[in-house]
C-alpha cells in the first residue's frame, strides 16, 4: 500500500473508533452503566490512532508535506468527522484527475 492509501485507511479506523467511542460506548457507560465499551473500544481506538500517527509521518516523508499540512491532517483525528474529510482530501491526491 502507498501512503495515501495507508493514511486513507487509518483514518477511517481512527474516525470510526472514535465515532463509536462518542455515539455508542459513553453513553452505554454514563447510561447503562456499562462501561467495558468505552474500556474495549477506547484500547482499539488508541491504537487505531497511534497507527494514523505512523502513517501520517510516512505520508509527510514521502510526498515532502509541510509542518503546517501534517498538523492540519494531525487535527483532524481530534475533531469528529475530521478524519472523513480528510479521506476525501487525500482521495484528490491519490487520483488528481478524478
Amino acid at each position: 500500500m502507498n501512503p495515501i492509501q495507508t493514511l486513507r485507511l487509518t483514518g477511517l479506523l481512527e474516525g470510526l473508533s472514535y465515532l463509536f467511542l462518542l455515539g455508542i460506548a459513553m453513553p452505554l457507560k454514563y447510561l447503562a452503566h456499562q462501561p467495558l465499551a468505552v474500556q474495549i473500544g477506547g484500547w482499539f481506538h488508541g491504537l487505531f490512532f497511534v497507527l494514523f500517527c505512523f502513517a501520517l509521518l510516512r505520508a509527510k516523508l514521502s510526498y515532502k508535506w509541510s509542518f503546517f499540512q501534517s498538523g492540519l491532517a494531525f487535527s483532524a483525528a481530534w475533531i469528529p468527522f475530521g478524519t472523513f474529510v480528510l479521506d476525501r482530501k487525500l482521495k484528490q491526491i491519490e487520483t488528481p484527475g478524478d
